[in-house]
């Protein structure tokens, strides 16, 4: 794992949402958070995705709260200060993604 760059940070609610997920799903163990873009940031902008994946060889890994993730090394700049989160309310449930710069 990677310590020296950490682009994506997980709040304790999207923490505690992925390990369930993790957990429950039966995702392998040798399987971790994927965090990606497609689009092609013009005036649409960028897609945030989230899965689960093995780490390819293209791949930065590093572990936020206990939690493995992947980002492939080309979508890193993109990434930066991305913050997870899960929200879960009456009329809606998912991730959120936040940029904080």
């Amino acid at each position: 794992m990677n310590d020296l760059l950490v682009p994506v940070t997980l709040t304790p609610k999207a923490a505690k949402e992925v390990r369930h997920i993790m957990e429950n799903k039966n995702i392998p163990a040798n399987y971790g958070l994927r965090i990606g873009i497609k689009g092609s940031g013009g005036c649409s902008g960028f897609n945030f995705l989230l899965g689960f994946d093995t780490q390819k060889d293209s791949d930065l890994s590093f572990e936020v709260d206990g939690i493995p993730v992947y980002v492939e090394k080309k979508h890193t700049m993109y990434l930066l200060d991305l913050e997870v989160d899960f929200y879960e309310g009456s009329d809606a449930r998912g991730f959120t993604f936040v940029k904080k710069s």
